[in-house]
């Protein structure tokens, strides 16, 4: 009887599945002619791909086309071009890109003088009082440092004379420092007395007064100054210029073949904001959050979370980011050895790991990822430290897959350790080229060559990595992220780090799609075009498994389509 009951179940189900597919076999728009890479091994290549409400239905080629149209299907031809699923960035600052976007940039800015440029002209169109931003800035990247320096950093008195009516604050390209003028520094009430507070700097000159320049947590008693500011502004004219922001973001991410977005570190208020975008409808990518809030501001706050799926797959907020130190070109990632170009000092650490610790505790209790920035070797291993006691108190349950952001110097130590506790590696392939040249000058070369970026040795020992630009401490650009990622080459100068540590083609493309799907627990969803999976994918003029190195950096982005829709055309 028993067996009996079996087997009817499972001729009921049987049926009930081939009714489904009945009603559900044609495609709304079927992809022809395409050179389909799936990151999917088990079919990991196809010409035609079929979409039924936003999920793939069919992958194959030719003959699938007559299976799955009908009067209603749309045709695209891909005209043979290159197809793979569509980018996941996978540690960016959502908020920040669009901030950015609106304010001045320096990324390009070659030196001291092109940032007083560009300040200079936002000057002449600024009203008295009102604050100029910018992001970008990086003194270990200027083709020439000013005379008048503190470790390469420039003092503020030509920003002070050009800017004597506007507080100026202008945001370290890696987001651990900042630059402000004499403006800025007396409406926040600095002066030669004012002491370093915990895990941050003042950088001052021989007689003690301020340069200009405040690293890590010495940032806040400026840009406290300014959000002050910004908090006198209307509350709805904030919120408009922030989702003002968000659209410019939304456009540039589509443009780079960009179909989800994993942001590091959100407000309550500002994720609140983001829930009722993704549930207008209004939203054309897919968006991954992490809480970011101090403990006492979470503690009893976080019933309600996990927010999963929101706004049709639109909006997730599934983790929490807390981070142990700065950044290596700020003098702040936390080292286990002084760093060899400022003697005796080993870095910052930013959040006391008491703090660290309780907020590994939430991130437990409320089954949410923990994402922690740890920089430098000797943040990497506290955090490890936190990661495996915690993991351990869990008894064997599901690996949380808590995420390292950054990881980029690490002792050989602790590589394996990743793979032992299931932590995903969240790194930046383009930080490795766009830091190479100070890394040697901050680390020495043994430490650099075993530690620095060691994305090799973190796949040979099983670790998975999740890639990414860090937006908008870099560009968005993955295709120049991607270049880094198998070459370790700069695409400027041809200057190439440690390539040993170099990726693979495939093992790139993995870490851009189907590993940051699984290091934010989508997997099922994104990352490979499989039958079942959302059809999110990008159409490249290049095949990035074939061409040459010199034509990654030629591939343009063709297509960005996000459910089977087209969001993006060049």
């Amino acid at each position: 009887m028993r067996t009996f009951i079996h087997f009817s179940v499972f001729i009921f189900f049987f049926a009930f599945l081939c009714s489904c597919k009945k009603e559900s076999i044609y495609a709304d728009v079927i992809f022809i002619n395409g050179n389909i890479y799936t990151v999917d091994s088990l079919k990991p290549s196809a010409s035609v791909l079929a979409v039924s409400n936003h999920r793939i239905i069919g992958l194959g080629d030719n003959n699938i086309i007559d299976e799955f149209k009908n009067a209603d299907t749309k045709i695209i031809d891909l005209e043979n071009s290159f197809v793979m699923p569509g980018f996941i960035e996978g540690h960016g600052h959502f908020g920040g890109f669009g901030e950015g976007l609106q304010n001045l940039n320096f990324l390009h800015s070659k030196s001291w003088d092109d940032v007083i440029k560009l300040v200079e002209e936002k000057v002449k169109t600024a009203k008295p009082g009102e604050w100029i931003v910018g992001r970008g800035w990086h003194q270990e990247k200027w083709d020439e440092i000013p005379l008048n320096n503190v470790l390469g950093y420039p003092f503020h008195d030509e920003l002070s004379a050009i800017s004597p009516n506007n507080p100026v604050l202008l945001r370290h390209a890696s987001g651990h420092a900042v630059f402000a003028n004499e403006r800025a520094m007396k409406e926040a009430g600095i002066s030669k007395e004012s002491p370093n507070p915990l895990g941050g700097e003042i950088v001052r000159d021989l007689e003690g007064e301020a340069i200009g320049v405040f690293e890590e947590r010495a940032m806040n008693l400026v840009s406290g100054s300014y959000q002050d500011y910004l908090k006198s502004l209307d509350p709805e004219r904030q919120k408009k210029i922030w989702f003002e922001g968000l659209e410019l973001a939304q456009k540039e991410c589509l443009k780079n073949g960009i179909t989800s977005f994993q942001d590091a570190g959100t407000k309550f208020k500002e994720l609140q904001w983001l829930r009722e975008w993704a549930e207008s409808g209004n939203m054309d990518i897919r968006l991954w959050a992490m809480i970011r809030e101090s403990y006492d501001d979470m503690d009893g706050k976080l019933n309600g979370f996990p927010w999963l799926n929101l706004g049709d797959y639109h909006f997730t907020v599934r983790a929490i980011k807390s981070e142990v130190d700065g950044a290596l070109g700020a003098f702040g990632a936390w080292l286990l050895k002084p760093y060899a170009d400022k003697y005796g000092f080993s870095g910052q650490n930013t959040t006391p790991l008491e703090e660290v610790d309780k907020i590994a505790n939430l991130a437990a209790k409320h089954q949410l990822q923990f994402c922690v920035h740890a920089i430098g070797d000797r943040a990497n291993k506290e955090v490890l430290d936190i990661f495996e006691q915690k993991i351990i108190q869990m008894k064997g349950k599901e690996s949380p897959r808590w995420r390292m952001e950054h990881a980029q110097h690490l002792d050989t130590l602790d590589i394996p350790r990743f793979k032992k506790w299931g932590i995903i590696a969240s790194m930046q392939g383009i930080h490795c080229t766009s830091d190479a040249p100070f890394v040697v000058k901050r680390l020495g070369v043994e430490r650099s060559r075993t530690g620095a970026y060691p994305w090799r040795s973190l796949i040979d020992n099983g670790a998975l990595i999740a890639n990414g630009t860090d937006v908008p401490v870099e560009e968005i650009d993955p295709i120049a992220c991607f270049y880094a990622s198998v070459t370790r080459k700069r695409a400027d100068t041809g200057f190439e780090f440690f390539p040993e540590q170099r990726m693979t083609r495939k093992e790139a493309i993995s870490s851009y799609t189907l590993w940051n799907a699984f290091a934010a627990f989508e997997e099922n969803d994104k990352g490979s075009l499989s039958i079942g999976k959302l059809a999110d994918m990008v159409v490249l003029s290049n095949n990035l498994l074939t061409c040459s190195d010199e034509d990654i950096l030629n591939a343009k982005v063709l297509m960005t389509i996000v459910g089977g829709e087209i969001k993006y055309r060049k």
